[in-house]
């Protein structure tokens, strides 16, 4: 493996919405054998080895903030096209298609088995069968929380402060603030200040001490 970063003149430019030549391309598949190649080398670390993990995603992510915890296994195709804000944590089985940029803001939560997909195949047999795709980028603002199982498909933005129930299937763009869940995902109501009494605090809980 390639313990340096990638050279980003190196990369080749995915044009974004429209169809292009993705499958079947030395050159895209170049990059994603240098991705896949990091993502190994990551998910056979020990799993609780911080500083190692940390080198690695420094030389597979575009960017990454401050304390950036993803929980192996991980994977994805670039890795390059993956921006990461602070406080960024993921569970087990993260997997991120990044043909487009994914984008994730400050304190956003990620639940097991999760996938952000920017890639989109035609459904016109012949164009799918020579290889053709079309790339879309993924945006998730900040105070973000995608329950378990959810999968978030190309060109969704997730607004800030908003939670994705668990097994959500997002095909459009969801506002901020709000709860969403389904198949497809719907918002089904706002988040309020009422959150902030839905459940009982633990005894010696800082917070609740500091309220008191």
């Amino acid at each position: 493996m390639n313990d340096k970063k990638s050279d980003p003149e190196s990369h080749p430019v995915v044009p974004l919405n429209c169809l292009f030549q993705g499958c079947y391309n030395p050159e895209y598949e170049r990059c994603i054998r240098e991705g896949k190649d990091k993502c190994f080398a990551y998910n056979k670390l020990n799993p609780n080895d911080r500083v190692a993990q940390q080198e690695i995603l420094q030389t597979l992510l575009g960017s990454m903030g401050k304390d950036v915890i993803i929980t192996p296994p991980f994977w994805c195709d670039y890795g390059y096209n993956i921006h990461v804000g602070d406080f960024f944590y993921s569970n087990h089985t993260l997997v991120i298609t990044d043909g487009a940029e994914v984008t994730f803001g400050d304190h956003v939560f990620i639940a097991p088995n999760c996938c952000f997909t920017t890639a989109e195949h035609p459904i016109d047999p012949e164009q799918r069968k020579k290889g053709l795709e079309i790339a879309r980028p993924i945006r998730v603002g900040n105070n973000v929380w995608i329950g378990a199982g959810s999968t978030i498909l190309a060109g969704v933005t997730i607004g800030d402060d908003t939670v994705i129930g668990a097994g959500s299937v997002v095909t459009r763009s969801i506002p901020s603030g709000v709860v969403a869940v389904g198949v497809p995902c719907r918002v089904i109501r706002k988040i309020t200040e009422a959150e902030k009494t839905r459940y009982p605090f633990y005894e010696g809980c800082t917070e609740h001490s500091a309220d008191e």
